[in-house]
């Protein structure tokens, strides 16, 4: 199938993939009188007394925002939030259809991170949570941790954390099979930009200590003298603990793990026969990987995981945040704490038992029913153990 040519046509029929749809009838004067006026100034009054009530008295328990500028939108880069708006209609069709959750496209006319997080603080009270999508690095860890602080929802940048859940729960697996633990092997990440960046961070909360982040520029290490400013110099400060230098193929070395968030063929077959014996190997550049999965098979990797659904063990956002989405609005969770994230990685990985896992077989598929329960019951759970629930 050319997939360009087909969902061109889907959405020229289509004319957009989303529509409101009413849930109370107006086809008497008796039902127009409840569900507008003068039946409706009582729910008003009751959330003017009451802010909460906006939770029990609308659709806010549901709903949430999917908010964008534009700027890094999938692998075309900065087109602008109208050209962004067919992927932030499809980001919603998921949500529905995997989550059960309302969400709402705002495809925001700024690159100005304080305006953008004006614009949707101000917009707060329509919503029970924020999801951000395809903003740019590094403006997207400046936007998310400023309209954390300006907002009382959960606030949830998808393409930092719920990659980096996905992956977690990948790792939880892989090494299941490998018979490693989190806290001896080596990992090496190749290109800590948003994902990159949060996925570092969370593998150290599930206690990995051996982190060695890599760029254009090589290994991020403190006196490194190109390229080493912002989110990059703070991770300088926190991995790489033997304190290497050089390029990939440097960092790779005798490593147990290779997580890949950057560019086609970067990773080679020498590199891998290089890594440590049982080597682990994520290689999740879209749309095509840092190495060929099977160049990495014949490498002597013995565990692969892409971005790709045409591959085995495929890293897809959609396995977490329905559901994560799901458990923070049934729990009215302020926000998204790094608990949450671990749990929905653990929740992720338990869906494979011991008897079914194996080196192609380590996450659950896309379309798998019991993913959205056991993220939501997992992040849920978790939210009032953690003291954000409101519920």
């Amino acid at each position: 199938m050319n997939y360009a040519e087909e969902s061109l046509k889907l959405h020229r029929e289509m004319r957009g993939k989303l529509e409101i749809t009413a849930r109370v009838s107006t086809d008497s004067r008796e039902a127009l009188s409840l569900a507008y006026t003068p039946g409706v100034a009582a729910p008003c009054l009751a959330i003017c007394e009451d802010p909460s009530l906006s939770y029990e008295l609308t659709r806010r328990w549901n709903t949430v925002a999917v908010v964008t500028d534009g700027t890094a939108v999938l692998g075309l880069g900065d087109i602008g939030p109208e050209a962004g708006m067919p992927v932030m209609e499809g980001k919603c069709v998921l949500f529905k259809n995997f989550g059960g959750v309302d969400a709402i496209p705002l495809c925001v006319r700024s690159k100005d991170a304080d305006e953008i997080v004006r614009t949707v603080s101000l917009l707060a009270g329509s919503f029970g949570g924020i999801n951000l999508e395809d903003i740019s690095t590094p403006r997207c860890f400046e936007i998310e941790q400023k309209l954390q602080e300006a907002c009382d929802i959960p606030v949830f940048h998808d393409d930092q954390h719920g990659t980096a859940i996905v992956v977690c729960a990948a790792l939880i697996n892989a090494l299941k099979l490998t018979g490693k633990k989190l806290e001896q092997i080596r990992v090496v990440q190749n290109g800590p930009g948003a994902a990159g960046t949060a996925i570092i961070r969370m593998l150290q909360s599930l206690g990995v200590r051996d982190i060695i982040a890599v760029d254009e520029h090589g290994i991020l290490c403190p006196d490194r003298p190109a390229g080493l400013a912002g989110h990059k110099k703070a991770l300088a400060e926190v991995t790489n603990p033997r304190r290497l230098t050089g390029g990939l193929r440097q960092a790779v070395e005798c490593a147990d793990v290779f997580i890949g968030t950057s560019v086609p063929n970067c990773l080679t077959a020498d590199m891998v026969r290089s890594m440590n014996r049982d080597a682990i190997v994520f290689a999740c550049a879209n749309p095509d990987p840092e190495i060929d999965p099977a160049i990495a098979k014949t490498a002597g990797a013995a565990v692969i995981c892409t971005g790709r659904s045409d591959y085995p063990n495929q890293v897809n956002n959609v396995l977490v945040f329905p559901g994560l989405f799901r458990g923070v609005l049934d729990a009215r969770a302020k926000r998204v704490t790094e608990g949450m994230k671990i749990a929905a990685a653990y929740a992720i990985a338990s869906l494979i038992p011991e008897s079914e896992l194996n080196s192609e077989n380590i996450l659950p598929m896309a379309f798998d029913s019991r993913v959205r329960d056991a993220v939501a019951l997992a992040v849920a759970n978790t939210a009032k153990s953690d003291g954000v629930a409101r519920i």
